[in-house]
Formats: C-alpha cells, sequence, structure tokens
C-alpha cells in the first residue's frame, strides 16, 4: 500500500497553460496544478500494482535539501502514512540520494521517486529484447548515483599474494560492476540502432512513407494505430500500455505505401537519462515524414499534457518536423465542450479534419485524408501498363497499392490499365529494364 507525496514551490504565480509553457519552454505547471498532478501519481501507481491509502502536498518557497518537504512535514507524513498502514512512500519529485537516505530513515518505510516508479512499470510492460535493454540501461543510470549511504561495508575480496589488505569498499565494487554492465547495454543498444537503421534504409529504398503516433500516455495513441491498420495492438487504460514500439502500413486513398509507428508514450519529468535510454526507440520518429500528435480531448488537463508533449519533442530535436495534431475521444465530448475546444487557437488549424474518435471510428477517413494530403502532392492518375509475361512481382506489387480498372494478355505480354499514384507509377518504372521503360509506361 502507497503513500503519496507531492511537492510545489509556493513562489509559482497561477499561470495559463499558455503562459506556463511561454514562460519556460518546458510545460510548466502551476502549484494550483499540484491535485492533477497527484492524481496522475496515482494512475501511475496503479499501473505498478499498488494500492494508494493517502496523499499529501507541500508547498514551500524552495525544497528543502534534506528531506525535500522539510522536518515538520516528514513527521506529517510518517503519522499519516502509519495512520493507513502504508509500507511505501511514493514522492512525485525525484529525490537526491541525500534525500532518499534521510527519508526512509525518518518515515520508516520504504521510499521510491517518480522516476523510479515510471521505471518500475518500463520494466513490467517491456517485451522485446530491445525494450528490456532500454529499461534496463535507464535504470543503472538511476540507481548508480545512488548507491552511496546503502552500507558500504568494507570486504576483503583479495586473495593469494599481494592481493591482502584493506579490501575494496562494497560501494566501489557495486559501482564498478554497474559501470561495466551499462557498457555492455550500451554496445547492445548500438547494436539495436544499427539494426533499426537498415530496415530504415530498406524502407526508404522501397520508397515508404513513414507517420509516427506521439502523444501523452494513454491519449489512445494504440486504440487509434489499430483503427488505422486494422492491426490488433493491446491497448489498455492503464498508463503506458505500449512500450515497445509496433509499426504496420496503413492504407490510403492514394495507394501509397505508407507505414503507421506506434511508439511509447509521452509523459511529464520524464527525465533526460530516460529518454537517452530509449533514443534507439525514438530513432524511428525522427525518420517519420509525418507526425500524428494524439491528444486525449476529453482530458481536464490535455493543455498541460501537450505541453509536456512539445517539450519532449524540442528535446528530440522534433519541433519542425510536419505535424497533424489529432483531438481524440470525441464521442466523451457534448457539443459545447466540442465547440470550446473548436475555437481555441491549439485547435484552430487541425479542427474538425483531425477530431477523431478512435473507439467509434468517428472522423477516421477525414483523418487518412488529411494524412494523404500533408504528405504531399501525389496526385492519383489513371495509366497503361505492359508487363513481361513472367513478372509477377510487379504486377502483384499493382494490384497491392493500385485499382487495376482492366487487364488482357497479348504476345506473352500482360496489359493493365490502372488507378494509382504517381509515385507508385515511378517506382513501377524504375523496376523495369531500360530497353522497356519507353514502351511499359505511357
Amino acid at each position: 500500500m502507497a503513500y503519496l507525496v507531492g511537492w510545489v514551490s509556493s513562489r509559482h504565480r497561477r499561470l495559463s497553460p499558455a503562459a506556463s509553457r511561454s514562460e519556460n519552454g518546458r510545460g510548466a505547471h502551476p502549484a494550483d496544478s499540484a491535485p492533477e498532478e497527484l492524481a496522475e501519481l496515482s494512475e501511475l501507481a496503479a499501473s505498478a500494482g499498488a494500492t494508494v491509502v493517502g496523499c499529501t502536498i507541500q508547498r514551500t518557497a524552495v525544497p528543502d535539501p534534506a528531506t525535500l518537504v522539510g522536518g515538520g512535514k516528514v513527521q506529517e507524513i510518517r503519522t499519516q502514512a502509519r495512520a493507513a498502514r502504508a509500507d511505501l512512500a511514493i514522492f512525485d519529485n525525484d529525490l537526491t540520494p541525500t534525500q532518499l537516505r534521510n527519508l526512509e530513515e525518518a518515515l520508516g518505510l520504504r521510499v521510491i521517486d517518480r522516476t523510479q516508479l515510471i521505471l518500475d512499470i518500463f520494466a513490467r510492460r517491456a517485451r522485446s529484447r530491445e525494450g528490456q535493454l532500454q529499461v534496463e540501461l535507464a535504470q543503472l543510470n538511476y540507481l548508480l548515483p545512488r548507491l552511496g549511504g546503502h552500507g558500504a561495508l568494507l570486504s576483503r575480496l583479495g586473495g593469494g599474494i599481494g592481493t591482502r589488505g584493506p579490501g575494496e569498499q562494497k560501494l566501489e565494487t557495486d559501482r564498478r560492476r554497474i559501470r561495466q554492465r551499462i557498457r555492455k547495454l550500451k554496445v547492445a543498444i548500438e547494436g539495436v540502432r544499427s539494426q533499426r537503421a537498415l530496415h530504415r534504409a530498406h524502407r526508404s529504398e522501397q520508397q515508404f512513407l513513414t507517420v509516427a503516433l506521439v502523444g501523452y500516455t494513454n491519449a489512445g495513441k494504440s486504440t487509434l494505430f489499430n483503427a488505422l491498420t486494422q492491426a490488433s495492438v493491446s491497448t489498455s487504460s492503464r498508463l503506458f500500455a505500449t512500450l515497445d514500439p509496433t509499426v504496420r502500413a496503413v492504407p490510403l486513398e492514394s495507394h501509397r505505401p505508407v507505414l503507421l509507428s506506434d511508439t511509447v508514450g509521452f509523459i511529464r519529468k520524464l527525465p533526460p537519462h530516460v529518454v537517452a535510454a530509449f533514443r534507439a526507440t525514438l530513432e524511428e520518429l525522427e525518420s517519420a515524414s509525418l507526425l500524428l500528435w494524439v491528444t486525449d480531448a476529453a482530458h481536464p488537463e490535455h493543455a498541460h499534457q501537450d505541453a509536456a508533449v512539445e517539450a519532449l519533442l524540442e528535446l528530440l530535436g522534433l519541433a519542425s518536423t510536419p505535424r497533424i495534431h489529432v483531438w481524440n475521444k470525441i464521442d466523451l465530448l457534448n457539443e459545447a465542450q466540442r465547440r470550446r475546444i473548436a475555437a481555441s487557437p491549439e485547435a484552430a488549424e487541425s479542427w474538425p479534419g483531425a477530431a477523431v474518435s478512435a473507439r467509434t471510428g468517428e472522423g477516421l477517413q477525414a483523418l487518412l485524408r488529411r494524412i494523404d494530403e500533408t504528405l504531399g502532392d501525389d496526385r492519383v492518375v489513371e495509366a497503361d501498363f505492359e508487363f513481361a509475361g513472367g513478372d509477377g512481382e510487379s504486377l502483384a506489387m499493382l494490384y497491392r497499392r493500385g485499382t487495376v480498372l482492366s487487364r488482357h494478355s497479348e504476345n506473352g505480354r500482360i496489359f493493365v490499365r490502372a488507378r494509382v499514384a504517381e509515385s507508385i507509377k515511378r517506382q513501377l518504372e524504375s523496376r523495369l529494364p531500360n530497353s522497356e521503360k519507353s514502351t511499359a509506361l505511357r
């Protein structure tokens, strides 16, 4: 059972979400948003399997260097947590090694912070080898500076002539082993990055365009992914239900080869070293031709969530990537709420073409057309194709990526009239020998 603790600076004046973003570029929250932040921490705790039995918020001008919340608040937390029979205290802020040690001693409870909680959820959800490597790297990078104060006992590890002496501190042994493991993990993840780079190069050679879903965790990205691609990716109302990336083809009216990528959700207060550990996965976003930024339109704090997503996109260098802002879960809004969001500056450019309900299917066809238009001018044309009788691969590609209108065979040749995007026509032409190009496509 867990007791939640949040700290916010009492010096923050009340700001609108837009003002918060413009003030520091990091999606800062006003102090008044603290209850909502603890509500999110409660969701994270539930995702990790904990039962929340109480919570408290501390507002001070500056954090206490020893305990974050101050001595008086620590005693209050101790009393309330014991009364609720809590065996774990979860802090919504990152704790320094000193704060972590002092709090565990003063509270008599196991103490973790927000980052450790998120990493625990990541560890539970990672299924692929790649995901497990990235989670372990993030966990070790988190643990390394926090080893101090956990019993730096001396041990005589040496044996034999020339190795006897006072021994090596267990703390230093642990640090050395962790650093060695971090180096091995980085080598393994570098192999994953190289493999992903090869996949991206292959897609580029095949002229595949990539569209990537981004957004706050639990915004409905996986449900939208399934709705657009007819896939069956696991979905859940719990935070970070998706951790391992998935790529599927998405059908567009132009029949262009477009892949849609579903990635891990973003969240506020995500430390840079956690983002760095998932760099191999997030590099999929860097090669995307288009980002679908998914917002939970029904969430009361969607403006703050969008601010956190914007900050992380800037951190990843993706602020200039073309994007469509998708307002999801509109089936949960009444008409007044829809009009209010549609009139907001954030939604003015995307509404109604990107207002959807992934659950009911409302607006999905309009979104697909919007994706097709945004990916560039690639108009659909009718063209006549002539293939050699044995060129089944090109013929299959034409059927797969275009609409065949007529077909007949004559003198060992296959004549087809089809409706295809110009990019597909050019791709088919590039597959033919030079001697056939002048007559095969016209």
